[in-house]
């Protein structure tokens, strides 16, 4: 390593830094049990040491330069903190967050760069928090330099718990259903209640609190936004069921082994959050301003998108492997199956760079074209369980009649009966048991089912998002269009009709 090469070294995080930042005494708990450390629980460390992996893949010398910016004082930090200036710098950072995607295979949502893309999206918008107040706004802005500095994990937890959907979130029956605020004083605000979806809790450094939900004038106390470290003191996390837990191994479940990035409700025990973390306060059209009058929803979308190819990729690559496996692959109806499977994985990567070829300079940032964006949601949200769907048709009974673990191999007899039961004509029957068991930890697992049900409403419900695309189409331009043409042309003149009594 020459010196260039240290010198980055020391300037960029690395992933054993940030398994030693998560040892900070967080409250995390799962089947009733305080986690002493999550870094080490058979629960969580696949996927801390996956969250881990994304840090030593930027620092490697030969990928700090374009994985990794000069974000000054001698430190670099993921490009997710990057706020592009041009077009060729937004290509750059995509490329960035795609080798970071395509190291989970899309299995990890969120991973650093979501929640750092919707922050760095509200500070490209900054007049939009002054108006709320020039303290939130400097408060912001500072916060996301620090966060960048220290190239920090963030996750957010931005939805109230699900209680009685036919009532406002201020008419709920229990107060302290929805984090809101209970005291304030001059050292800041104290904060009471639930906040879901705490993706990627166990393995973030800190937690944005925000209400993409709406909220109605009256529900001030639930209107705010800031920032936590995950050990704040009264700051609880209740883990789901751990689906890494639960594997048999990572021959058996290699990918919920590495990748489950676990979901959790966030509970917050009168916990105090200081003004300088404090980004909006008592404004319920801020809590909707922060996200769509920002380039945050934007630019956390957009780097769903990227994450999404290459999880749409990877699927693909499966689906063709499945084929080749069971002898398939050149029959003319699977060949049909995987030419359009094919196909609808390649429309959503030509989305996601038309989003980026007919972005614009807003300002002095270039930012993806908010509607292309919102289109590709609309159609990978449907697309997703469809292509799920495909390779679950393409696999046949193959993927439930597998061994029940590696352990059965340790039995001589058995192994002799799977090696003879288990044929493929691509494959060693050995490779065949481990590549379909990869194939069903994809698409039929219980991971695998929580992946479908995230793809399909992370962004919302599909009437929010269709919301989203008809409010962000130009229909302008559209109705112009047929204006125009009805302009070129009339109704004929035509001599008058010479009517007749009966």
């Amino acid at each position: 390593m020459n010196k260039r090469e240290e010198q980055h070294m020391a300037d960029v995080k690395t992933g054993a830094q940030h398994i030693e930042s998560l040892k900070d005494g967080r409250q995390v708990f799962l089947d009733g049990t305080l986690v002493q450390d999550v870094t080490t629980h058979p629960a969580f460390r696949g996927a801390v040491a996956s969250a881990a992996n994304f840090y030593d893949l930027q620092a490697k010398p030969e990928n700090i330069d374009w994985m990794t910016f000069d974000c000054g004082g001698g430190r670099r930090a993921s490009r997710a903190w990057e706020m592009p200036r041009g077009y060729d710098q937004l290509v750059s950072r995509r490329k960035a967050l795609s080798a970071w995607a395509a190291s989970s295979c899309g299995f990890i949502g969120r991973s650093p760069d979501h929640v750092a893309s919707s922050l760095i999206g509200q500070v490209m918008s900054l007049d939009v928090f002054r108006k709320h107040g020039p303290a939130r706004a400097d408060a912001l802005r500072n916060y996301v330099a620090e966060a960048t500095r220290n190239d920090w994990f963030l996750t957010y937890v931005i939805i109230n718990p699900q209680a009685d959907k036919s009532k406002s979130w201020g008419e709920q029956a229990e107060a302290d259903l929805s984090a809101r605020i209970v005291d304030e004083d001059a050292e800041g605000i104290t904060i009471r209640g639930g906040k879901m979806l705490g993706t990627s809790a166990i393995m973030a450094n800190e937690v944005l609190v925000a209400s993409l939900q709406p909220l109605r004038p009256g529900e001030e106390d639930l209107a705010f936004s800031c920032c936590l470290p995950m050990n704040a003191k009264g700051l609880k996390v209740l883990s789901r069921k751990s689906y890494e837990a639960h594997a048999v191994s990572g021959w058996d479940n290699p990918l919920s082994s590495r990748f489950d990035e676990n979901d959790a409700v966030i509970w917050f025990e009168d916990v105090k959050v200081p003004w300088d973390r404090v980004f909006v306060h008592r404004d319920t059209d801020m809590c909707r301003a922060m996200f769509h009058d920002t380039w945050a929803h934007t630019m956390q979308n957009y780097q769903a998108q990227i994450r999404l190819v290459e999880k749409l990729r990877f699927l693909t690559g499966l689906a063709r492997r499945v084929c080749e496996t069971i002898g398939t692959v050149n029959m003319p109806p699977v060949r049909d199956a995987l030419g359009k499977l094919a196909a609808q994985t390649a429309m959503v990567e030509a989305m996601l760079h038309g989003m980026e070829a007919s972005g614009s300079q807003q300002g002095e940032f270039f930012v993806p074209n908010k509607h292309m964006m919102y289109s590709a949601q609309v159609i990978t949200q449907n697309l997703y369980p469809e292509i799920a769907n495909t390779i679950r048709e393409l696999s046949g009974g193959g993927l439930i009649m597998l061994p029940s673990s590696a352990a059965d191999y340790a039995n001589p007899e058995m192994a002799r009966i799977i090696r003879t039961t288990q044929q493929s004509p691509a494959a060693g029957s050995d490779e065949k048991v481990k590549f379909m068991k990869l194939a069903w930890d994809a698409v039929g697992s219980e991971f695998a089912s929580r992946h479908l049900q995230y793809e399909m409403f992370y962004a919302g419900a599909n009437f929010v998002t269709r919301a989203h695309s008809f409010r962000t189409y130009d229909w302008a331009r559209a109705g112009g269009m047929v204006d125009e043409f009805m302009a070129s042309y009339d109704r004929p003149e035509m001599p008058p009709v010479q009517w007749r009594a009966a």
